[in-house]
């Protein structure tokens, strides 16, 4: 029997997942545990490099994080699921990787460069922030994965990894392999805003969110801005709602929806109604595994441990190896 390729992927504990993450990632890693041997964890460490001011939500957002996950779909007897910060060899390995890291590397990172401006209002000039790169290296190469599923934008992300792993093995010995960017395909989710969603942006559609908090947020989604009046013709092609609509609403009423909007033969109002009802019906199965893990909540605290064991397993052969490496 050939023995699957391994990957490896991690979410930030920030609060609770939304549409972007489904669609960006989460649906990618359910397909994924089909093939492959997947590795993937809470980067609450991660976390920190943002959001260091408050801590106090972060376990109760970390353990939030797997019962989004095992409601979506994602299957402990398919995946290793476990938290960045019970392994504690990850922060060993950063260590000894921010040693030979030039820091040139890390000024150049564009989501560093982005985030500084999109995140203003938060004191980012600290070394864990301008680090983080180093820590997200030490995450993957830790477990020697083949590939790690990004985006296109991640991409850079991966790249820093792979140059921190070539000049570790230059100097020391070969020892770990530079993994791929598996690219994934991703639908065009935007926050109601139209900006990326995000948490940060308070932008957000959540996959815990109830039919009316669903409704109230799509009520807000901003449309085609040529469309003033509900007698203008629109150009679904630039609306927000209808990309929710290509996902979420049906071939034959999307397409009807399309050729209305452009005679005017439909409003904005009553768009946005069909795209939450859909939404929230297709919603409703994540909901309903919710509701079993939160009324079961030593069955993710078994998993989490679980997948503590089966990560840590292998991190402290890693680790083992790095030092007889470096003779330390």
């Amino acid at each position: 029997m050939t023995e699957k390729k391994r990957i490896l992927s991690g979410m930030r504990p920030t609060g609770p997942l939304h549409l972007g993450n489904l669609h960006g990632a989460l649906m990618n890693w359910i397909q994924m545990q089909e093939e492959y041997d997947c590795f993937y964890f809470i980067a609450d460490w991660h976390a920190l490099t943002s959001d260091y001011e408050n801590t106090s939500m972060l376990a109760e957002y970390t353990k939030e994080m797997i019962i989004d996950w095992l409601s979506a779909g994602l299957s402990p007897d398919k995946s290793t699921m476990f938290v960045q910060s019970q392994i504690k060899e990850h922060a060993e390995l950063f260590l000894l990787l921010s040693m030979i890291t030039p820091v040139p590397w890390l000024e150049r990172n564009p989501t560093y460069k982005d985030q500084i401006i999109q995140l203003s209002n938060k004191d980012l000039s600290t070394f864990g922030f301008l680090g983080y790169p180093v820590l997200q290296a030490a995450d993957i190469i830790m477990y020697k994965p083949f590939g790690v599923p990004v985006g296109i934008d991640q991409v850079p992300h991966v790249e820093i990894t792979r140059e921190i792993a070539r000049r570790f093995n230059f100097l020391y010995g070969q020892i770990f392999p530079e993994p791929e960017a598996i690219l994934t395909k991703t639908p065009k989710i935007l926050g109601f805003d139209r900006r990326k969603m995000s948490k940060s942006y308070n932008n957000a559609i959540f996959l815990s969110d109830a039919p009316d908090a669903i409704s109230s947020k799509v009520s807000l989604m901003i449309t085609d801005p040529q469309r003033a009046r509900k007698k203008d013709p629109g150009d679904p092609e630039v609306c927000n709602v209808f990309e929710f609509h290509k996902i979420y609403t049906d071939g034959s009423i999307t397409a009807d929806i399309n050729a209305k909007c452009r005679i005017a033969g439909i409003g904005c109002v009553e768009c946005k109604k069909i795209m939450a009802q859909n939404l929230a019906v297709s919603l409703e199965p994540i909901r309903e595994k919710r509701k079993y893990y939160e009324a079961n909540p030593k069955i993710v605290d078994d998993i989490i441990a679980d997948g503590n064991i089966r990560a840590r397993k292998v991190a402290v052969k890693t680790m083992e190896e790095v030092r007889n490496l470096l003779k330390i």
